[in-house]
């Protein structure tokens, strides 16, 4: 996956949907940003994110989501504008 660059407004971004993270530390794993996005992100913020990745960026962010990230209504929704339905499983935390 792409990197998400450090921007202006990626900053601002990053600082709204992972709060608890500085700005770098949350750019610094794109595809549990991107997961973060998918579960909070406005309209407008999609758009931001658009701007540097592609369709395959987020497929690839959908299918390598921590667990706990994004809710259910979510999972169905992103992988339904990315050509999967019905949405595969979400993922799952394991217990040893």
């Amino acid at each position: 996956m792409r990197r998400i660059p450090l921007t202006p407004e990626t900053e601002a971004l990053a600082h709204r949907l992972v709060w608890f993270e500085t700005p770098d530390e949350a750019l610094s794993d794109p595809v549990r940003f991107v997961a973060y996005a998918l579960a909070r992100a406005t309209h407008e913020d999609m758009n931001v994110l658009r701007r540097f990745l592609t369709g395959d960026d987020f497929r690839e962010a959908l299918d390598g989501a921590p667990p706990g990230i994004i809710d259910a209504r979510s999972w169905a929704y992103w992988n339904s504008k990315f050509g999967r339905y019905p949405a595969p499983p979400m993922p799952a935390r394991r217990f040893g």
